[in-house]
């Protein structure tokens, strides 16, 4: 997979086919991938002056436009994946590992106090479901699932599901299998 670009890499996530340019603006028509291409672009020229402005106010109109509150300073691996149209708000100190998906309603944010004060960092292969609340210092391992409105302010081990609201962490070897296509 090398030799493509983390824009390709994102849009491979979604059809599972390598998109020339051309391609991948002509899917820009669906929200979640207009966003994404505004974000890497953004991204990718966050230390050019000029260009780098342009990308931001670009991208700034779409952050109100869409919902989601995501920032260039974001540090997001590639086959990042956005499945729904939706607010969503992430943090711009969180750490985001590769093939990552991410539901509409997802809050990733900062902790101000207590022992897990900070931010969190976020393994590969991570399902973040509907609604979901991620808070804190904390860190969740390679191929995790977190459920459907599951609220996740601890860390959680490789290899896991997470459910409810206060979470409850259900080890199990293939969490995401099924959960996440096309993987980079």
């Amino acid at each position: 997979m090398a030799g493509y670009s983390i824009i390709q890499k994102d849009f491979y996530r979604e059809s599972g086919k390598w998109l020339s340019g051309i391609q991948i603006i002509t899917k820009c028509i669906n929200p979640n991938l207009h966003f994404i291409y505004l974000l890497r672009k953004a991204q990718k020229y966050r230390k050019t002056p000029l260009i780098g402005i342009f990308w931001r106010l670009i991208l700034r109109h779409y952050q109100i436009k869409y919902g989601y509150q995501i920032y260039p300073e974001t540090e997001i691996g590639e086959g990042f994946y956005i499945g729904h149209w939706g607010s969503l708000v992430i943090n711009p100190k969180v750490k985001i590992g590769k093939n990552c998906n991410i539901a509409q309603g997802v809050t990733i944010g900062q902790q101000n106090r207590g022992k897990n004060a900070g931010f969190p960092l976020i393994g590969d292969e991570v399902w973040i479901g509907t609604n979901a609340v991620i808070v804190g210092g904390i860190t969740i391992g390679h191929n995790v699932l977190i459920a459907p409105n599951a609220y996740v302010n601890f860390d959680i081990p490789p290899h896991s599901v997470v459910m409810g609201n206060p979470g409850t962490i259900y080890p199990s070897e293939t969490a995401t299998q099924g959960y996440i296509n096309n993987k980079i």
